[in-house]
């Protein structure tokens, strides 16, 4: 028999109810409910009281002397998300920072595609001989457009539902993501018709619980196969492949660093939009938005001198965090 834990401090009601809220959008969240059981314990036996979270009352719950780095950062978020949700509600908080989390150094330096690449590969997407036992020939013009377009990970367009999709806004909706977070993308009015075309023809009978990029089966079509048919444009687009790159995430780095390229050259004050660049990507802070500031910079040098002089202090050094898949 499974135990009930007892809730005991004053924030006790308002934890609950943050609970519910997450589990009933599909999200399991039991190890979190569990971590919010311990700190409802630790905010009673240590004489928390009333509605409210302060500094050092998060301190001394989100960094045990003797825990990982990465439990902490896993708290840090929980008790952020927490945060967030009591300010919805109208009470002043204090909203802790994400500043655990595991600084990934790789020597990989994220492949971006040129425009005549992405030209050619999507001109071999579109004329892809027809194949009568698969649904390629249907659904891979859009979902590398779409990948290319947004800069979603892979998994996140692979995982989206019909759903997901409202057109009369243009709009999205990604749900769990990385560090299982919900959020609005925004796309391209021409992306939009390509959708809705699908939509007509391939998905004119489904249910707003199907996929949106199925398996012949109707599943969810996995990485692999993309990667697959990924490997088979490259080739037929003369687009050398090597253990540099290109990668299906290399559509992601081009769409960041295309963004950047074209603030920079327009005159846009990028600290006023790096915060929507990374909103959008779905980046928790700001240090993969800023390597890909680097990155832009390191590519076309002409914008190396404006991007140093006025955002040096944003730019990270060589070397920088790689945010991988």
């Amino acid at each position: 028999m499974s135990r009930i834990y007892e809730w005991k401090s004053d924030i006790k009601d308002l934890l609950r109810i943050f609970i519910r809220e997450k589990q009933m959008t599909n999200f399991k969240y039991k190890n979190q409910a569990r971590e919010l059981e311990r700190f409802d314990a630790y905010c009673h036996y240590n004489g928390y009281s009333g509605i409210r979270l302060t500094k050092p009352m998060l301190d001394g719950f989100i960094y045990g002397e003797f825990e990982r780095s990465s439990t902490h950062y896993k708290k840090e978020i929980l008790m952020r998300d927490f945060a967030e949700f009591l300010g919805r509600h109208g009470y002043q908080v204090y909203v802790p920072l994400t500043k655990s989390a595991p600084q990934k150094r790789n020597a990989h330096i994220p492949y971006i595609f040129t425009q005549k690449q992405l030209y050619k590969f999507f001109m071999e997407v579109d004329s892809y001989p027809l194949e009568e036992t698969n649904n390629r020939n249907l659904l891979d013009p859009v979902l590398f457009r779409l990948l290319y377009g947004s800069g979603l990970r892979v998994s996140e367009a692979l995982n989206l539902k019909l759903k997901d999709i409202d057109l009369e806004q243009e709009v999205l909706i990604i749900r769990h993501a990385k560090n299982n977070k919900d959020r609005l993308i925004p796309i391209a009015h021409s992306l939009s018709k390509r959708i809705r075309l699908l939509l007509d023809t391939y998905h004119r009978f489904n249910t707003d619980a199907s996929f949106l990029f199925p398996s012949i089966t109707g599943n969810r079509t996995d990485k692999s196969t993309v990667y697959r048919r990924f490997r088979d444009y490259l080739l037929m687009a003369d687009i050398p492949h090597t253990s540099a790159g290109p990668r299906v995430h290399s559509f992601r780095h081009t769409f960041a660093v295309s963004c950047l390229k074209k603030w920079v050259l327009s005159g846009t004050e990028l600290m006023n939009v790096l915060p929507y660049l990374a909103a959008y990507m779905g980046h928790t802070d700001f240090r993969a938005t800023q390597y890909y500031l680097r990155l832009t910079a390191d590519l076309y040098p002409d914008l190396i001198s404006r991007t140093e002089a006025e955002f040096g202090y944003v730019i990270p050094e060589g070397g920088g965090i790689y945010e991988g898949k």
